[in-house]
């Protein structure tokens, strides 16, 4: 499965960056061989809209799935729409290699609401 996880940085023992749409760059994982590619983020510094550029981003890329922190409502409408499965709850505390790990061994659920609109996370409790 490719796999995309939001990053602080560009190797797979950089620290997830929990913010979808902020995020540094995103790493492109192939969870069955932890082959590699590394995304820039190009939308994290938009004023607005920028979980909607994000989404497009890993679209382009052909993620199957999206692994992070938060993801705000309307990245997340996007990223279902196109048939993209997101899993939310990453910490930043761990690199995206261990996070690959831990999805692999089924420890991350598929999100069916997400968690960074108004009152639930994100950048409207004070997030990015």
């Amino acid at each position: 499965m490719k796999l995309c996880i939001t990053s602080t940085g560009k190797d797979m023992d950089s620290r997830v960056d929990e913010h979808f749409g902020r995020a540094s760059c995103f790493m492109i994982v192939d969870t069955a061989t932890m082959d590699f590619e590394v995304v820039s983020n190009t939308a994290q510094a938009a004023e607005q809209g920028a979980g909607i550029s994000a989404a497009q981003i890993i679209l382009d890329k052909g993620a199957e799935a999206l692994l992070t922190g938060i993801v705000g409502p309307k990245a997340f409408s996007a990223l279902r729409a196109a048939n993209v499965k997101v899993y939310e709850g990453a910490s930043g505390a761990d690199s995206v290699r261990g996070t690959v790990e831990k999805f692999n061994r089924g420890e991350y659920s598929e999100a069916s609401v997400p968690s960074g609109g108004p009152g639930r996370g994100g950048r409207f409790r004070g997030g990015r």
